[in-house]
């Protein structure tokens, strides 16, 4: 008889749920994730248990041992869930599963321990270990995960066309485990995916986000981006980014075409920060470049306008791929200013031209001069020296201005209703005009930046300007 292997679970909660097992004469499982980073000697948070039996059942029996009425159950799927202070414990009784074409919604029905692991989506995934007392962290490895661990290769447990085919989502999820852990995907996975991409079609959009959002959370997202590319599932899940591809940039500056080029962007970006939307403005800086490319003999090929057509390109994105709204303005931000900065490294560049990079960029000028580095992706080292020189130029002058005029903590020195007050005015167009015009003054170095100054401003300027808006 082949000994058993154990692995080494030192973990207190899941010896109570082992000896509440044992007590109920229940054979229970930790499963998927959970063993994979263990093996890994990664950080482990969320659990999984299988149990052969009734799993919603055994997790309310859990649930009452531990005290806790949080638990969200999902009867007709089996499962259960239990949201505790440091990680998230699901349920589940082991089970087979099939599928209709046109639905995600699994047909359930009870099952062994193999057929359950059998369902996963890949064999490092497909690992269990027990947790009742005479089976203590034996290890079950049906389909060879642990092999495939020590490989660095993500592989299905069945055929990659049938694992496709039950959820399609899973080729998403080849491509965000291959960035998350630096995985190979087996070719005949990968070729699947290319012919099962169109089923993407019956998730979704919100599962479809959740993987992608992952997948850029990753420590180089670049693996699954790719992967997502060479599969032509990019053209499914995010078309304006597979539109990058193959459109060449000037070959003094670029050394990719634009796909691969926003590719080292953000994978530079991703070495600086976990900054989930930094990262995104990265990888969607130049996401306009197709649709302003030109090509201008003795130049090359040119992208006008491109940071501005992309910034009114971003809330499309944002509502189609269901990201969070409250984080457009800041993307849009960043990609509509990331060429700013490099205007500005002339010595002969106003003051007034900093403090209007300043005051538009606001809160995200770390940010925005982080991206312009990010976007330095030459292999012509003395391009990079002199680029980054160019960079600790502005960044320099932008202390300078700052330290004098603070607009970077911008504050309008007259609110609307002193502007209403004094020129007698009621809400309207003309108070935006006069806020505006006093802002204008200030960028422009008129007048200093406190209330003193904007008030005999608007006191000079307001009988011309009210004037000027009757006649027109």
């Amino acid at each position: 008889m082949k000994p058993q292997t154990r692995i080494d679970i030192d973990h207190d909660l899941l010896k109570r749920i082992g000896a509440i097992a044992d007590r109920e004469s229940i054979e229970a499982y930790v499963v998927g994730g959970y063993v994979r980073d263990l093996l890994m000697g990664r950080e482990v948070k969320d659990i999984d248990i299988v149990v052969i039996g009734r799993g919603v059942e055994f997790a309310r029996t859990v649930a009452r041992e531990l005290n806790r009425t949080n638990l969200v159950v999902f009867e007709k799927f089996g499962t259960s869930a239990l949201q505790l202070e440091n990680c998230k414990l699901e349920f589940v009784g082991a089970r087979k599963e099939s599928y209709h074409k046109d639905s995600r919604k699994p047909i359930v029905e009870g099952g062994s321990l193999e057929d359950d692991l059998a369902r996963r989506d890949f064999t490092v995934n497909a690992l269990a270990a027990g947790i009742n007392a005479s089976r203590w962290g034996v290890l079950v490895d049906a389909f060879g995960g642990v092999a495939d661990l020590d490989r660095g290769i993500l592989r299905t447990p069945l055929d990659p066309k049938a694992t496709f085919d039950d959820d399609p989502l899973r080729i998403m999820r080849a491509m965000r485990f291959a960035a998350q852990l630096g995985f190979q995907v087996e070719s005949g996975v990968l070729e699947a995916a290319r012919e099962m991409r169109e089923r993407l079609a019956i998730v979704s959009q919100e599962r479809i986000t959740d993987e992608f959002v992952k997948l850029l959370s990753s420590p180089k997202p670049s693996i699954g981006l790719t992967l997502m590319e060479s599969t032509w599932v990019m053209k499914i899940v995010f078309p304006e980014v597979a539109a990058l591809g193959g459109v060449e940039q000037r070959d003094e500056y670029h050394h990719k075409d634009v796909f691969f080029h926003s590719l080292q962007v953000l994978d530079n970006v991703c070495d600086a920060t976990d900054d989930l939307w930094l990262r995104m403005a990265a990888l969607l800086h130049d996401i306009a470049k197709p649709r302003t490319k030109s090509f201008k003999p003795g130049i090359g090929w040119t992208f006008h306008g491109h940071e501005e057509i992309g910034a009114r390109m971003i809330k499309p994105i944002f509502q189609r791929m269901k990201f969070p709204l409250d984080q457009l303005p800041r993307v849009e931000k960043l990609v509509r200013l990331h060429l700013r900065p490099m205007a500005l490294v002339d010595e002969a560049v106003t003051d007034s031209a900093v403090r209007r990079l300043l005051f538009e960029s606001g809160e995200e000028v770390d940010d925005l001069m982080l991206l312009c580095r990010a976007d330095i992706t030459s292999k012509n080292p003395k391009l990079v020296t002199h680029v980054r020189a160019n960079y600790d130029r502005v960044v320099e002058k932008m202390k300078e201005v700052e330290e004098r005029d603070k607009i970077r903590s911008w504050q309008p020195p007259l609110r609307g209703d002193e502007i209403m007050s004094i020129c007698s005015l009621t809400p309207g167009p003309m108070v935006g005009r006069l806020k505006q015009a006093i802002t204008d003054a200030i960028l422009d170095g008129i007048i200093s930046n406190d209330h003193a100054s904007a008030l005999a401003y608007l006191l000079q300027i307001k009988d011309e300007i009210l004037r000027r808006d009757i006649h027109n």
